[in-house]
């Protein structure tokens, strides 16, 4: 399955690139996109393409908080319409429901929840892609553009409780502080925002229902505002929940408001399983989460939704052809060879 994105998201991209001297139409054309894209706000691009464009562009740029620079800058009003319907909401939690609701607008990979825990909210936001494709960069500009939305709703002076990040921390991580406040924290089990709950129901000062309304009635006349297929939202959902409880089809069928026969019947539609697409996400997952060295073995197993560490090693045993522990050492291994030949040809 192919995920795609607005080249919206790609907005101030070239403006980036230049300041570190790099020609925006090369990297594009290296990256796969056609480089009219830049200046095309609504076209669809894969977000694998856009995800090669932004690590090639960190990485030639010599700064591995390119993305991050993107959002620093990012508005509401870089959405159009959506942005607009979304400026206006009266209140955080308002603007971010209208937000999930028509996140496929923006992006159709992006899989968002909200939820509460007790005096804590936490938003989760997880861009689904093929299999390994790095994603840092893409996490951190989509992390950052979210951000963006607190601040312009809530003001310049709103902390969140701790912004998270799924990958490593960087050598430095100055630059992600001063554009997040000194609650980043990184090796995380998702990406997202932690906030307090009470801020949801902060009015939003420059709310106007009526500008709200406008926009919605226009954006609601666009294509592809609702689902895109059926097999890509249970995947979303899947990818939210299977590392918080579990992801049986009766509680993908309830997160996305329908019953488990209409699942079943729309999935069936598309040549799919509600058992093969868990199956995928799961690996995907366990790549993931076994790539990153804060997370245990057993932290690993519960993540996936196993009741026993042994069952976990024997289902990763099968789908790798080697236990978890040999692939993460083996991948480690890799990692250091690579880092390796990066130093020597520099």
């Amino acid at each position: 399955m192919v995920a795609y994105v607005r080249a919206g998201a790609l907005t101030n991209f070239a403006e980036v690139a230049r300041e570190f001297g790099l020609d925006p139409a090369a990297l594009a054309r290296a990256a796969g996109l056609d480089p009219r894209v830049l200046s095309e706000p609504g076209a669809r691009v894969p977000t694998a393409k856009v995800a090669s464009l932004l690590e090639r562009s960190a990485k030639e740029a010599g700064c591995p908080t390119f993305a991050l620079r993107m959002a620093r800058t990012r508005r509401l009003a870089d959405l159009g319409a959506v942005g607009l319907m979304i400026a206006h909401q009266p209140t955080l939690g308002d603007a971010l429901a209208t937000t999930i609701r028509y996140r496929n607008l923006v992006n159709e990979s992006l899989a968002m929840s909200l939820e509460e825990d007790g005096d804590l909210a936490i938003l989760r936001a997880e861009l689904l892609v093929e299999p390994g494709v790095a994603m840092r960069q893409t996490d951190e500009l989509a992390i950052g553009t979210l951000f963006r939305l607190f601040r312009a709703v809530l003001g310049a002076r709103w902390q969140p409780y701790s912004v998270n990040f799924a990958h490593l921390a960087p050598p430095d991580s100055s630059f992600h502080r001063s554009v997040f406040g000194e609650r980043v924290e990184f090796g995380c089990e998702f990406n997202g925002v932690v906030f307090a709950a009470a801020d949801l129901n902060r009015p939003n000062p420059a709310a106007d229902p009526a500008l709200a309304e406008h926009a919605r009635s226009f954006v609601d006349t666009l294509p592809k505002a609702q689902m895109e297929s059926m097999t890509g939202e249970v995947a979303k959902a899947v990818y939210l929940l299977l590392p918080i409880g579990g992801a049986s089809i009766s509680q993908v069928a309830q997160w996305l408001g329908i019953n488990v026969r209409t699942l079943q019947r729309r999935l069936s539609a598309e040549s799919e399983a509600f058992s093969d697409v868990v199956a995928r996400i799961r690996r995907e997952l366990a790549t993931r989460y076994l790539a990153n060295p804060a997370h245990s073995l057993a932290e690993i197993a519960r993540m996936l939704d196993f009741a026993q560490h042994s069952s976990f090693t024997r289902w990763f045993t099968a789908e790798f052809g080697m236990p978890p522990a040999q692939w993460r050492l083996e991948a480690r291994s890799r990692a250091v060879a690579a880092r390796g030949r990066r130093r020597r040809r520099s």
